[in-house]
């Protein structure tokens, strides 16, 4: 590792060195922006052979060159542009004149901006998010597979780290299959260019941060997928990565500045210790290594102390939402970034785009470390972190041991009820995530043994409970696997490569029991997106007894009563410890089979099932 973290080093370091292997003016970041923003502040950056050498100008009615910053690197500038509201949409030439050197010019463009009212929506409990890993997920173009002078170019389905060709075309493809099985948002994997040597198909080592992979499409493709998804009511969530880049990332090639990253003096890793952050008795030695040490040897850490890496950062993110219409984002490693600046970032987002929501990754244990990460301090951090959503890895952990431990005191179907409990924590814990299994998570159905009872019973309370569903890829047709190593739980959607044998995009090419599985979710997913009883309804739960669980979803229009039985045996349930919430119904339809029931007095409930019953007078 030390030997790799030694050749990163020189990679990353001697580009003082290599000046004039680039071209004079090679690049312009962000390429083109909007007018009628609510911060009138840009900051370009500009790349080429020894560009901080010469005088910038401009001249366009509305938009003043206010500073030009050098840096370290004589192959920068960045220019801080002030764009008044009076500004038009047009072209305009910035003029890069040097001392008995040949003028470069750049064409910019301000574009107005699309104020179509489907854009940029949020995501909220009222959706349905599908979580899909693209190049695993269905091959629409493969003339993409391969793309000649990117670093990896092996392509074999048979491997598990290699790319297998999902793109964003395949994922067009197969939006009707979404739509019906009830899915209202889209979270994709990151899809921005990954050009690292290996295992660049899931994305989370970008090399660029304007620019869709290639192997999945390009920028044209991606806001097409997001528009195709919104004439279907689909909301689209990008994946960000503010903690690293991917150690090809062009910028790091040539670095502004030694300080873009976090250096030490040997290849120090993050501990991934969350607790130091609240520990009131930590060391800032402990502190340091958790935010600044590297996630990998190929994932250089970011310095987000250094105001132009906070600058290129946020405005890439706010260039996808304005380009795209993106509607949420999801942010990677959230623990491991400096906190002051997510904190910053967060509120220019909010400020640009007051309907745009986004949820970070919390991978911890222990509910008051996730609530931790959250906004309004409420739990005595001291400020503000303008996060309103995690992903909720307690309620993970509680459902698994709903369904793989025994019923006690503390254990069984009592964790998740306790976890419920301590909502009290969060400002709104309605914004958080809750999920089954995801990219890095043994999938769901070998977490539970493969007990299609209890996949039925996780699926029923993944969307009856609080908080944003969110559903792996393939979950619902029974995909299974553990992961050791991650890459045996990212395995290809059958059906979504044209010669599968099978195609589980279809009911003919399904097992009956992948047919019931699906069907399950879509039924319930559907009933979930057509009554906002389980969207935004209030909940009130019970006390488990005796292994069963019961909760309500309800709002002034409707009551939908939730019973888990989380034994190995049928179970004869006497309902009048739920007069509170029973009051003035006498009956109830089971939403799944659509069968009635006639008194509430007592209800029968089957071994290891779940029973979701909209209550009737």
């Amino acid at each position: 590792m030390k030997l790799k973290f030694t050749l990163g080093l020189l990679c990353l370091f001697l580009q003082f060195q290599a000046f004039a292997q680039i071209p004079a003016l090679e690049r312009v970041e962000p390429s083109f922006w909007w007018v009628g923003m609510n911060n009138p502040k840009l900051q370009l950056v500009v790349h080429g052979n020894g560009i901080a050498s010469r005088e910038v100008k401009l001249n366009y009615a509305g938009v003043t060159l206010s500073q030009v910053h050098k840096v370290e690197n004589p192959n920068y500038l960045f220019l801080d542009l002030l764009i008044s509201a009076e500004a038009r949409p047009g072209k305009f030439n910035i003029e890069f004149q040097g001392k008995n050197q040949k003028k470069l010019s750049y064409t910019y463009e301000l574009k107005d901006r699309d104020k179509s009212s489907n854009r940029i929506m949020g995501v909220t409990n009222k959706d349905f998010m599908y979580l899909i890993m693209p190049d695993r997920f269905a091959n629409g173009d493969k003339r993409n597979d391969v793309i000649k002078g990117m670093q990896e170019t092996a392509l074999n389905r048979d491997s598990m780290y290699y790319r297998h060709g999902g793109d964003l075309q395949g994922i067009i493809n197969h939006l009707d299959y979404l739509e019906d099985l009830g899915v209202t948002a889209l979270w994709l994997n990151p899809v921005l260019e990954n050009d690292q040597p290996k295992t660049s198909y899931h994305g989370y080592a970008n090399t660029e941060n304007y620019k869709i992979d290639p192997r999945f499409g390009d920028n044209a493709l991606y806001k097409k997928l997001v528009d195709e998804s919104h004439a279907r009511g689909i909301k689209v969530i990008k994946d960000l990565v503010h903690n690293h880049f991917g150690s090809q990332h062009w910028i790091l090639k040539d670095m502004p500045s030694k300080d873009w990253v976090h250096n030490w003096p040997e290849f120090t890793k993050s501990s991934f210790k969350d607790q130091v952050l609240f520990d009131p008795y930590a060391s800032e030695a402990d502190k340091k290594i958790m935010t600044d040490g590297w996630f990998d040897g190929h994932m250089p850490d970011l310095n987000q102390k250094n105001e132009f890496v906070k600058n290129y950062l946020t405005q890439s993110h706010i260039w996808w939402i304005e380009y795209a219409g993106l509607d949420g984002f999801r942010l990677d490693t959230y623990a491991y970034n400096d906190p002051e600046f997510m904190a910053e970032w967060a509120k220019f987002i909010k400020a640009e785009y007051p309907r745009f929501t986004f949820f970070a990754e919390t991978w911890v244990h222990g509910i008051p470390n996730q609530a931790f990460f959250t906004q309004g301090n409420t739990i005595n951090r001291g400020f503000d972190t303008e996060l309103p959503g995690v992903t909720d890895f307690q309620t993970l952990w509680g459902i698994n041991e709903t369904l793989n431990g025994k019923f006690g005191w503390n254990e069984g179907v009592n964790k998740l009820y306790t976890t419920i409990a301590s909502d009290f924590m969060y400002q709104d814990a309605t914004r958080n995530v809750v999920f089954l299994d995801n990219h890095d998570l043994s999938r769901f159905y070998s977490v539970i043994g493969e007990d299609f009872d209890d996949f039925k019973s996780g699926i029923a309370w993944l969307l009856t409970t609080r908080g944003i569903p969110q559903l792996y890829y393939g979950t619902e047709i029974l995909m299974k696997n553990f992961s050791n190593p991650d890459g045996l739980v990212r395995e290809d959607f059958k059906g979504g490569w044209s010669g599968d044998k099978e195609n589980k995009f279809t009911a003919q090419g399904r097992t009956p029991k992948e047919n019931e599985a699906f069907n399950f979710v879509r039924t319930l997913a559907n009933y979930r997106k057509n009554n906002e009883v389980l969207q935004t309804g209030k909940l009130m739960q019970y006390v488990p007894e005796n292994g069963i669980y019961v909760y309500f979803r309800y709002n002034a229009d409707k009551t939908v009563m939730i019973v888990m039985n989380t034994n190995d045996t049928i179970s004869d349930l006497s309902l009048k410890r739920f007069n509170e919430r029973l009051d003035g119904f006498n009956s109830a339809l089971n939403v799944i089979t659509s069968q009635k029931i006639n008194s509430l007095l007592t209800i029968n409930i089957p071994a290891k099932t779940t029973l979701v019953l909209e209550l009737q007078k």
